[in-house]
């Protein structure tokens, strides 16, 4: 049947809750595009309430008077409603709203990355019970398709790695570090001036949002539970200037990466700053732009990019999710029960077995001899050092020194770094970062 001789079917109501930059970029992408939708699809989508603190909301997304409510209960209610939007985030009443919904047999889409971080199995399992769904395309990369490249069609392999990009206040952050040598202080300031940053940029600058994020995207690509809990975090606060710039004389950028990688010792999921090779395609990725690195075994390399955060990318997401739902509904079909969440199958890898290279910066005193004691630190926790510069920083009594090691297990640089800096030498261990071995990210793929 052709698209011009499709007809509608029937109404699928939508509700939403939470008329935020999200939700109100929801409900206007659904009210643009209502009428290609009932002539593409076959699927008359309309908003039939809302739900926020704020009456005049309604108002200004153009709504019928008698839309809005400030009880959520109330839509959850609401016979008109067939497909639940929570788009408020955290975790309550969040919670409530999936249980609640659920047992009214509504499907929900969410974006909510913390909660489905660190609870999707629990609500999963709930929505399965009653034989709804729980869709989280916005939850995991914004305007980015990724859980349904993971979900649909990628299935055909085994999934090796996925790593990316994955928050785009760091990402914008660094970017402008690189291009102005701008210290994380200025660039921070200036982020929170522009709203890319929020007045509180914890979750973004200490690796929270992306670890949500990757959590969410390795379960679904390994088929296993991996919380936001399992991620191990470290942020942006310790990378400057100068080591952004020392990365580039290297042949790297430095970016905060969320990395999951299914390995025989046990998944490897980690957030942290990360040196690549310039080369690498998502070195390129500047600004407050996302991308998604995942390599299959059959398909090998492949890599999805867009904008990660914003109105009307992530409002993209939540649509898709929508519409998906609302093409078996409009159809009078069910959409199929969400399947039984992913139990703990795969062992996790912990941080202290990972064996790859590092690039680790001191302050120590300007003097003839002063570096014995630090090389000596350095070979007494088994790290074999290939390079060792000094900065053009000092003032005469101390100077930044940068050792890049060979191949070296955390634990062992952990444990070089603690005697570091009980060095009289040492003033500080500045920095340490790790070089990613990107090569081992294709491990296991098919030769052509």
């Amino acid at each position: 049947m052709t698209a011009t001789a499709q007809k509608t079917v029937r109404t699928v109501g939508v509700g939403v809750i939470g008329l935020g930059t999200v939700g109100g970029g929801t409900v206007r992408t659904i009210l643009r595009h209502r009428s290609e939708y009932a002539r593409a699809y076959g699927i008359d989508l309309t908003v039939s309430r809302v739900c926020d603190m704020r009456p005049e909301r309604e108002a200004e997304l153009g709504l019928p008077a008698g839309t809005l409510t400030t009880d959520w209960h109330e839509l959850v209610a609401d016979p008109a409603v067939d497909i639940v939007v929570e788009l408020i985030g955290g975790e309550h009443p969040a919670t409530e709203i999936f249980e609640e919904a659920f047992a009214a047999g509504k499907h929900v889409v969410t974006a909510n990355k913390a909660l489905l971080g660190r609870h999707v199995e629990r609500l999963a399992r709930l929505a399965a019970e009653h034989g709804v769904q729980l869709k989280c395309e916005a939850a995991a990369a914004g305007g980015i398709p990724i859980v349904n490249a993971l979900e649909h069609a990628l299935t055909g392999n085994e999934i090796l790695t996925v790593a990316g990009i994955l928050n785009g206040t760091t990402n914008y952050m660094l970017t402008r570090m690189e291009a102005e040598g701008l210290d994380y202080d200025e660039v921070l300031a200036e982020a929170q001036r522009l709203g890319y940053a929020e007045a509180d940029p914890t979750a973004d600058v200490d690796g929270f949002d992306a670890a949500s994020k990757v959590a969410i995207l390795s379960s679904i690509a390994f088929h296993t539970r991996v919380t936001t809990d399992d991620v191990y975090m470290q942020g942006i606060r310790d990378v400057s200037a100068a080591d952004i710039a020392q990365a580039r004389e290297l042949g790297y950028r430095v970016k905060l990466l969320g990395i999951a990688r299914n390995t025989p010792e046990g998944v490897d999921v980690r957030v942290h700053p990360t040196m690549i090779p310039e080369g690498h395609m998502l070195a390129g990725v500047s600004g407050a732009m996302n991308a998604v690195f995942v390599v299959g075994d059959a398909v090998g390399e492949t890599m999805f990019y867009g904008a990660g955060a914003g109105s009307f990318p992530t409002a993209s997401a939540v649509v898709g999710d929508v519409l998906e739902l609302a093409d078996a509904i409009a159809r009078g079909e069910g959409p199929m029960p969400e399947v039984e969440p992913y139990d703990r199958v795969l062992g996790l890898r912990p941080i202290d077995e990972l064996e790859t290279r590092y690039y680790i910066r001191l302050m120590v005193e300007d003097r003839v001899g002063a570096l014995a004691p630090v090389v000596a630190a350095f070979a007494d926790a088994g790290i074999s050092i290939s390079t060792i510069h000094q900065l053009k920083d000092g003032d005469g009594t101390r100077c930044s020194v940068v050792f890049l090691t060979h191949r070296a297990v955390e634990r062992d640089v952990r444990r070089a770094c603690e005697a570091l800096s009980a060095l009289d030498e040492v003033e500080r261990v500045a920095s340490v970062i790790r070089i990613e071995d990107v090569a081992a990210w294709t491990d296991g793929v098919e030769e052509n």
